[in-house]
């Protein structure tokens, strides 16, 4: 017996899809790039606020370096002030995702709409600074991911020592940031250090409340505590993962909820990895590889694997360094273990390995 072809399964799941999204509103607000009209306000953004009116009010620049998680709330919370000042017109502001433009020279086109080829990066900054004469602040979202061919991080000294007294409010997922950064820029840059914490549940709660009450046509509050309990328990409280959990079920409302929300996870692990940068990979196949985990044994596998590759791999401190970032992204654990008298680190992956291994067959073959 001939089972259902293409195009009738098509027919069935596209009315399927269309009965269900009934359920939905407002289909945007489930989007990643999606503002709220007023985000969660929390203790963090205070220190923000103040310093952007500081500045607006004195034009003496107060740097700012927002440290988090992925899906602790910095990016949306950068987007809706850069949104909510720049209506009131007191303030410029030139707002750069660095993971999309990763070096200064492509930074600065960006801001400027040029295409790069026939600027040098001094006439690209003459450029801007003839440009933006008035107050303006930088916003840089995920600066950790500036090219490391951008080694001194040019646009930050730049940004730190103009004459125009510009502003930077840098985000990163990567707490050691600053510390990557050279002596000259960091001695002038001097960045008030704000730490985004991970939602708890509650905020978890009131965050899909907020978007199920514009995006959904009824409010399911017994399923919304579900999702904020499994996001806080087993995500380190990625409101992404929450949010995209909340809108597959509501668009395939016979999935069961467990599985929404595993899907919803891996879908957001799969891009945290697609968008770690070779060395990165490496480190975390090292990691997988090394059976005891300890850092030292994780460290030299590393080199072993960069070696296969023809990959120049991290000196160990920056080793270590990167190994916080991953942790930051919640896909290593560092644990404190006893070995003899002394205490070490462990490396325990907490991705799912066959996510990993897809995203290595892609990029490593």
């Amino acid at each position: 017996m001939r089972g259902m072809d293409i195009e009738q399964y098509l027919k069935e799941k596209q009315q399927h899809l269309s009965k269900s999204s009934s359920r939905i509103r407002n289909f945007s607000v489930f989007d990643f790039n999606y503002i709220p009209p007023k985000p969660l306000m929390r203790e963090e953004v205070k220190p923000i606020i103040d310093a952007l009116l500081r500045y607006q009010q004195t034009g003496i620049a107060n740097n700012v370096l927002i440290l988090g998680c992925r899906g602790s709330g910095k990016s949306v919370m950068a987007k809706y002030l850069l949104k909510t000042l720049s209506a009131r017109g007191k303030l410029q502001l030139a707002y750069v995702n660095c993971r999309q433009h990763n070096t200064s020279f492509k930074i600065l086109a960006s801001l400027l709409n040029v295409k790069p080829r026939g600027f040098g990066l001094d006439e690209l900054w003459e450029l801007f600074t003839s440009s933006f004469k008035s107050r303006t602040v930088f916003i840089l979202d995920e600066v950790d991911m500036i090219s490391e061919r951008d080694r001194h991080k040019d646009i930050l000294y730049l940004i730190s020592r103009s004459p125009n007294n510009y502003m930077a409010v840098l985000l990163s997922n990567n707490p050691r940031f600053i510390n990557n950064l050279d002596e000259s820029t960091r001695s002038t840059l001097q960045p008030e250090i704000i730490h985004f914490r991970s939602y708890n549940a509650r905020e978890v709660q009131q965050i899909l409340i907020d978007r199920a009450e514009i995006g959904l046509k009824s409010m399911p509050n017994q399923i919304i505590n579900q999702i904020a309990a499994m996001t806080v328990k087993n995500t380190n409280s990625d409101v992404r993962v929450a949010i995209k959990t909340l809108y597959r079920w509501a668009l395939e409302p016979e999935l069961p909820l467990q599985e929404a929300f595993e899907r919803a996870r891996r879908d957001i692990l799969v891009d945290v990895i697609k968008d770690l940068n070779d060395k990165n990979i490496i480190m975390l196949k090292a990691a997988m590889v090394q059976a005891d985990g300890y850092v030292k044994d994780a460290y030299r596998e590393y080199c072993k694997i960069s070696s296969q590759y023809k990959e120049e791999p991290f000196s160990y401190m920056h080793y270590y360094t990167n190994l916080s970032y991953l942790q930051s992204l919640g896909l290593v654990a560092l644990v404190s273990a006893k070995v003899n008298r002394t205490y070490t680190n462990r490396i325990q992956a907490t991705f799912d390995p066959t996510v990993f291994e897809a995203v290595w067959s892609v990029r490593f073959g």
